[in-house]
């Protein structure tokens, strides 16, 4: 099975990564926290850049066609040096698109790059064929339309690369980008648009002396170095493709669409020297109501849309969102007055609360390192990933409660179904639980139940740990939808 799985990862362009320089050879690791050879810049000195925006090629009626190359290209990241980046139109972030409730979206994409690729829309509800199967690969000088008909509500959804065995490596290199979905329920509600919404992806990264990413690789083949199996932290934290950057705010209520595209990496942000995150959406959609944190934990693959009043703060302020975990994120510096702006509504968006008698069925799945054939290996009920076989064949239109228990920090992630939390460790769920979710937090050796609707399509779909070291070593499992 190992060796099918390495086959079916490799297809084309097997040797690439451990030919470019991207290896990283007797480095040290301290829980898998990767160094840079190169001196960083100061915080908060480059001017946060927002991604630029996808525009259709055509439109056909209710169709908006895009094209989209992956492809090679030089950026500049660290002040003064250029990185090679492999970048959805050359790009890192890629191109932000703006879909809509309703209108069906075609992406065509082009794979300029030495390796194979397979893209997927992370929160995305569309057919199998365009879900960005691990195994669904678009070999070099190839391409594949993917097609999403829009048929949910808005949220904030990411897209990014899943290529089996090496998404880790892949991703790190630069294959992601924001998706932001709207409908008219979002749209009639007094929430800050246009300058005052602002997508932020973060992620980290280390950095050779010559500016190149550095990325901890193995060069016999898919995996990564003894110290780095839990996952790859770099030591630069990036928002939008930038160092610890800095935005210049009017004093007004903002919208921040936070994504967690970091591959291993959690946050737990707040503001220094204090205020407020208000949170109004989660991973795929808004929340029924407003919820207010002082600190908010976001593991990789999670989405938290939160609102911030920067009138709270007097012009010249210098607002820090930091990490308490270990450390700054981005500055804002509060530098004119702004519009006022309504107060956010007590309600947001209407949706069904799942209850527990709706689920037809009951699934456990442990997310653990087991051994296997004498290799430590990321399982989930103690076996490896197989793309031969499901674990599970949930009937379409139906809810079930799946629980999931770990001996890490596993962010579960569902492709296709969305689910609400039901309960942790038999208790009630957490306040950043709330909402419906795709993503969701399993800490150490922890239940999380869930109530997973079934919605869109029948067909083979997965989930899997979105610590995407995890991930490429095997944390992953299929499930037909019937």
């Amino acid at each position: 099975m190992t060796s099918r799985r390495r086959f079916l990862g490799l297809v084309a362009g097997a040797a690439v990564l451990g030919t470019t320089g991207f290896v990283v050879v007797n480095r040290p690791s301290a829980d898998g926290l990767l160094r840079s050879a190169r001196p960083l810049p100061e915080p908060f000195t480059v001017p946060l850049p927002i991604p630029a925006a996808a525009r259709p090629v055509r439109v056909e009626g209710d169709t908006d066609f895009y094209a989209l190359t992956q492809r090679v290209a030089d950026v500049e990241i660290l002040p003064g040096v250029r990185t090679q980046v492999w970048g959805y139109d050359g790009s890192f972030p890629g191109p932000t698109f703006h879909l809509r409730q309703g209108r069906r979206a075609v992406v065509e994409v082009r794979n300029s790059l030495p390796v194979p690729t397979s893209m997927h829309l992370h929160g995305g509800v569309m057919p199998p064929d365009s879900d960005g199967y691990p195994t669904d690969l678009v070999k070099p000088s190839g391409a594949k339309q993917y097609t999403y008909p829009m048929r949910q509500r808005a949220a904030t959804l990411w897209y990014h690369d899943h290529r089996m065995d090496y998404t880790a490596p892949q991703v790190w290199r630069g294959l992601a980008g924001m998706c932001l979905v709207s409908d008219a329920e979002e749209e009639n509600l007094p929430l800050p648009k246009e300058q005052y919404d602002v997508p932020l992806l973060l992620c980290d990264r280390a950095f050779d002396e010559d500016g190149s990413f550095l990325y901890p690789s193995l060069e016999s083949g898919p995996g990564v170095q003894p110290g780095y199996d839990n996952g790859v932290l770099g030591d630069v934290i990036l928002v939008n493709g930038a160092p610890w950057p800095v935005m210049d705010v009017d004093a007004t209520r903002y919208r921040l669409r936070l994504v967690n595209g970091s591959n291993a990496r959690r946050y737990e942000l707040a503001l220094e020297p204090g205020g407020q995150l208000t949170q109004i959406g989660s991973d795929v959609g808004l929340l029924d109501r407003p919820r207010t944190h002082e600190s908010l934990i976001i593991t990789p693959g999670e989405r938290f849309d939160v609102v911030v009043d920067f009138s709270q703060y007097p012009v010249g302020s210098e607002i820090t969102l930091t990490n308490r975990l270990d450390g700054p994120v981005m500055r804002f510096r509060v530098v004119r007055r702004g519009p006022s702006s309504d107060p956010l509504p007590e309600r947001l968006a209407s949706w069904e609360k799942l209850m527990p008698e709706s689920a037809v069925e009951t699934r456990t799945f442990d997310f653990r390192a087991t051994p296997h054939h004498g290799m430590r290996m990321w399982t989930i009920n103690g076996e490896p990933f197989n793309p031969d076989t499901s674990l599970a064949s949930p009937r379409l239109g139906t809810v079930e409660r799946w629980r999931l228990s770990s001996d890490f920090h596993h962010p579960v992630h569902l492709h296709l179904a969305h689910f609400q939390v039901l309960a942790r460790n038999g208790r009630a769920p957490e306040e950043r639980d709330a909402g419906w979710k795709d993503t969701v937090d399993v800490r150490p050796y922890e239940v999380v139940e869930v109530l997973a609707r079934f919605e869109g399509y029948r067909g083979r779909y997965m989930m899997h740990c979105h610590n995407l070291e995890h991930e490429d070593m095997a944390m992953m499992a299929n499930f037909d939808i019937s």
